[in-house]
């Protein structure tokens, strides 16, 4: 397969030429020289793969080239445009309204999705998602979402348009014929060493987006030690390239830039961040609580790219409304009976969080809580249960931790840091270990760090 080839249709040039033969070899030297591929090259090389024309090692090797030397906006563009149109195009022309979309980069303790969608819903947003699941230390709506009993992720496109024209909203799993090329290219990538390319991260969340129908997207890129970027210039460039991207293919596009060097929320679990969405919905959380703000941002740029609201201010207030009102929760729950949830759960949420042992972690030493480290706070959680190391895993929905400090919390060795909800306890002994290392305690209170670093539109 040295010299395996692919088939470059070319397109707006002289048809006499019809279709010229070319080297897979030569366009990952190309790409290697940092010589731009014309778009036919790149649909090429997609679609060359995705087919099983391309051999892995050599897709490996064009990837790592883009790692290494990076793209020009207009590949970055194509290389989305030739994913998304790798499989089925959803079409959602017949809802009412923009449909709105948000897309966070992964993070812990991260439940906006439950929080801001309801609210945009509430507020006249139309809110037609497609989610993934959670692997590692990310935690993914769809676990959560099925940690309430009866709850069915997998519907038929017709009742989720039709869940969506009753609520307003409807959150559910992808299709299995949405992006195959990312699939693909992504299972590569994972065991390659390509995962961290910007090129890659960006064509890969842009052309599910893309191709699930949104025609709003607004993305929150998470910056700090729980996030794919380890810092906010990096998650900045990230950032700008998916707007980029998205406003090239005539999507409203914007971004928050926020921080992931502490778990958004205090709960790290699929049913604890349910409950804990359910209390930020019902007015439980102060209007300062991490989770609650960053979810009520997010809310508002959904409402300014629907076109329901010109300004942050106007749309922070119309949110507000619909908080103290209660019909943010409202709409949550209607989006979990439709998707067949048991009362049940629905009205008493602490029921998803029935577990055999309760388990206090209490710091070593008195003083601040200093740095934290979120991956490690969640890989804690999945060690009892609540997440998976592997595809296929099993969750235990109920499992997990509640966080009682923040960084910069003054703590004494009598006060637990966090509360450990446990079934299996066969890994609590490292789950426990683990969260302490995570956990820094300093003499001197710590710099603040900024929850939100920038927004980019």
């Amino acid at each position: 397969m040295i010299g395996a080839t692919v088939q470059v249709h070319l397109r707006n040039l002289d048809t006499n030429k019809g279709v010229i033969t070319m080297r897979m070899v030569d366009l990952i030297v190309k790409t290697r020289r940092k010589e731009a591929l014309s778009d036919d090259e790149i649909h090429a090389i997609v679609s060359g793969f995705t087919k099983g024309e391309i051999p892995d090692y050599q897709m490996s090797a064009w990837m790592m080239a883009v790692c290494l030397e990076g793209m020009t906006k207009r590949e970055i563009s194509e290389l989305t445009l030739a994913m998304m149109n790798s499989g089925e195009i959803v079409k959602l022309d017949d809802l009412a309204g923009v449909k709105v979309d948000k897309h966070s980069t992964g993070g812990v303790g991260d439940s906006t999705t439950l929080i801001a969608a309801p609210l945009v819903a509430a507020c006249g947003g139309t809110v037609a998602k497609m989610s993934g699941r959670g692997l590692g230390h990310t935690g993914g709506t769809l676990d959560k979402l099925e940690s309430v009993p009866g709850v069915s992720v997998e519907l038929t496109m017709e009742r989720f348009k039709q869940i969506v024209a009753d609520i307003g909203l409807c959150v559910m799993g992808q299709t299995k014929n949405l992006v195959p090329a990312d699939k693909l290219m992504y299972a590569l990538r994972d065991v390659t060493g390509t995962v961290e390319g910007i090129p890659l991260i960006a064509s890969s969340i842009m052309s599910k987006k893309l191709a699930s129908g949104a025609e709003a997207i607004v993305l929150d890129v998470k910056a700090g030690s729980g996030a794919f970027m380890h810092n906010a210039e990096d998650a900045e460039r990230l950032a700008r390239t998916m707007v980029d991207i998205g406003n090239h293919m005539g999507r409203r596009t914007m971004a928050l830039i926020t921080d992931m060097n502490q778990p958004l929320g205090l709960a790290v679990g699929n049913g604890l961040e349910i409950i804990e969405a359910m209390e930020a919905l019902s007015g439980k959380l102060d209007e300062n609580d991490h989770l609650l703000n960053v979810s009520l941002m997010l809310a508002a740029k959904m409402l300014i790219a629907s076109g329901l609201a010109k300004t942050a201010e106007e749309a922070r207030k119309m949110l507000m409304e619909k908080l103290a009102s209660g019909e943010g929760l409202n709409r949550l729950k209607k989006m979990l009976y439709a998707m067949g949830g048991k009362e049940e759960y629905i009205e008493n949420p602490d029921k998803l969080a029935a577990v055999k042992r309760l388990v206090d972690v209490y710091p070593d030493d008195s003083g601040y809580i200093g740095d934290m480290r979120a991956e490690s706070i969640g890989v804690a959680a999945q060690l009892l249960g609540a997440g998976r190391a592997k595809k296929g895993d099993i969750i235990d929905p109920a499992t997990g931790l509640v966080m009682h400090v923040r960084r910069g919390d003054r703590v004494t060795k009598h006060d637990p840091i966090a509360t450990m909800y446990v079934n299996d306890d066969s890994h609590l002994e490292d789950a426990v270990a683990m969260l302490k290392s995570a956990v820094a305690i300093t003499a001197q209170k710590p710099n603040d760090i900024p929850m939100v670093y920038k927004e980019v539109d």
